[in-house]
């Protein structure tokens, strides 16, 4: 035999496990058929494999279609500035400078000849490029950084003039 009680608490038990499926009544939500927008920095670690220029321009049709920005970035594992700037940015840390940024991520040791196939090539790294709609290099892009707390510091306002072209 079950306590008075114990109906009232099973029942305070189910009905708490289905309010959490509601979503607030203040959260906006985008209308039918759409995607909300995305207000941050979006980074794409960039297949091991297959033509940077088709890579880049499927990309570039997607983040086009999401009205966002993309930034093809090269970067390396040994790398500190690369390293710095990835983890800011994957944190947050950069979503308030570069709230429609999609970053196509390459490494360099990996995928050094492909990237110089379609153009994307430099003395530095990290490498900050735009793509031109063919997904090859345009030549607009900004590289290096410093070593260091600076490093993120360093690279976001050359990354915000890249991007203001």
């Amino acid at each position: 035999m079950r306590a008075p009680g114990s109906l009232c608490v099973l029942a305070t038990l189910v009905l708490a496990s289905f309010s959490g499926c509601k979503s607030a009544p203040d959260e906006p939500r985008p209308a039918p058929g759409t995607v909300a927008p995305v207000a941050h920095v979006q980074l794409s670690e960039a297949p091991a494999s297959g033509d940077v220029d088709v890579l880049v321009r499927d990309a570039l049709a997607k983040s086009s279609g999401a009205k966002r920005r993309l930034v093809v970035y090269v970067g390396a594992t040994w790398c500190e500035p690369c390293r710095r700037f990835h983890e800011a940015a994957a944190k947050g840390e950069l979503d308030t400078a570069f709230p429609d940024l999609d970053m196509l991520v390459f490494d360099l040791d990996r995928d050094s000849e492909r990237l110089a196939s379609a153009g994307y090539v430099s003395k530095y790294i990290p490498l900050f490029a735009l793509p031109k709609p063919d997904g090859t290099a345009s030549g607009k892009q900004v590289e290096g950084g410093i070593k260091g707390e600076g490093a993120v510091g360093f690279i976001t306002p050359k990354l915000q003039a890249l991007l203001a072209e």
